[in-house]
């Protein structure tokens, strides 16, 4: 059998909230409330993969990092564009407002607002 990953869960400060901005400038799909009580924010990345967003009290940021095609990546970039978020080529310099990643020929980095940083690649 292969191994695939099919969720993880990524803490939030706001498990609804940082699910909407996620799939808001990803261009994916929110699903419905998951979990007892609806606890988690399921986002649906593809079909084997589904990111479930839960409130933490004592949230700490994960990096998530994501290979998309370049109409993709200017998908996302004008995303961030529209909704003022900022981004950045590095890490630690993740609002610099440049694409010149050192891993791919264009890629970008940003962040949430429980320091979740995502990081989208793109071959050209």
């Amino acid at each position: 059998m292969t191994v695939t990953l099919n969720h993880t869960i990524v803490p939030a400060l706001d498990h609804t909230a940082a699910a909407r901005f996620f799939a808001t400038v990803m261009g994916l799909e929110q699903l419905p409330p998951a979990g007892s009580g609806g606890h988690f924010a399921p986002v649906r990345v593809n079909e084997q993969l589904t990111l479930d967003f839960m409130t933490a009290e004592a949230a700490e940021g994960h990096h998530l990092a994501f290979d998309v095609d370049p109409g993709t990546f200017d998908q996302i970039l004008g995303r961030l564009h529209t909704l003022g978020v900022p981004y950045g080529n590095a890490p630690s310099a993740p609002d610099n407002g440049r694409v010149d990643h050192p891993l791919c020929a264009r890629g970008l980095f940003f962040t949430d607002d429980t320091g979740n940083l995502y990081e989208v690649m793109s071959p050209r």
